[in-house]
């Protein structure tokens, strides 16, 4: 299935960039990818989930989104990548949809996707999926992600580099054979190297604003608490980012929330296993997806 590129201004001098799949007119569903990946990391769940109803009733509306400073969404010349100017970025795309949204957001959009939804002003959403994120995260997980990051901002000489790069970060030696697979997150510059496709200020946003780990998860668990939309959480069983203890404390936290995991997977679920992922959240989406007009 063949995408439509559509793009959506959401702030001053900030477009976000998106692919949608499937009818126009379906339940929309927007798809947030994690720090560092760009909307490429959903077309497996795009193309499935748009193809499930054809045009008919029960259709999707798919979008999967650049987040600002990733991808051909807008780089900010300010260095604008706190957690709020993300937030308020969804909040307007939410207002551009027909009706409230199923918004399934991984690792950073998932952040994003609570926050929208969970403080004021929330945008609305018909139902959220969590993709191995929650309000409580495991620091040697999210220590690692920002260590890969950073480590590999500058670039590669070749994609088979880039590949073997990724497959150790995800311990998944199948990765680098299929170097080819990476063209779409990364640009070859001038100097003939290949850099990751998104702006490397994204990462400076820790010298602006402090990050106090505590205050920032009894935010996102606050937050969480007012969604009174469907939420699940899907965890990879591997993750090291989200442990069984912490879905555990979830459960008790915050009883109303779904989970679900899945065998052999680690933090990039969608991935690792996208059959399996689909298979996972494609019920939910069904029972969830709205039916009414935004307002």
């Amino acid at each position: 299935m063949e995408a439509v590129t559509v793009a959506f201004p959401v702030a001053q001098d900030v477009t976000l960039q998106a692919d949608r799949y499937g009818p126009e007119n379906g339940a929309p569903v927007i798809l947030l990818h994690g720090g560092g990946q760009t909307r490429w990391s959903w077309r497996g769940t795009a193309q499935s989930l748009a193809a499930q109803a054809g045009a008919g009733e029960g259709a999707f509306t798919v979008y999967a989104v650049d987040m600002r400073g990733h991808g051909q969404s807008s780089w900010c010349p300010q260095g604008d990548y706190t957690l709020d100017h993300f937030a308020a970025d969804i909040r307007v795309l939410v207002g551009m949809m027909s009706r409230p949204p199923v918004i399934v957001g991984a690792s950073l959009g998932g952040i994003t996707a609570l926050l929208a939804c969970g403080e004021e002003p929330r945008a609305p959403c018909a139902a959220m999926v969590l993709v191995d994120i929650a309000p409580r995260m495991e620091a040697r997980g999210t220590d690692r992600v920002g260590t890969f990051m950073r480590d590999t901002m500058g670039g590669f000489d070749t994609l088979e580099q880039a590949a073997e790069a990724v497959a150790n970060y995800s311990r998944n030696p199948g990765r680098a054979s299929r170097p080819e697979g990476l063209l779409k997150n990364l640009r070859q510059q001038p100097d003939g190297r290949y850099y990751w496709h998104w702006d490397p200020a994204f990462m400076d946003v820790g010298k602006k604003q402090a990050w106090d780990r505590a205050k920032v998860e009894a935010r996102l668990m606050a937050a969480a608490a007012q969604i009174d939309a469907p939420m699940l959480v899907v965890r990879g069983s591997e993750s090291d980012v989200l442990s069984r203890e912490t879905m555990d404390h979830l459960k008790q936290a915050l009883p109303h929330i779904a989970q679900a995991e899945i065998p052999g997977a680690r933090h990039m679920i969608a991935g690792d296993d996208n059959a399996r992922f689909n298979a996972a959240i494609l019920p939910f989406l069904q029972a969830h997806a709205a039916g009414r007009e935004n307002v």
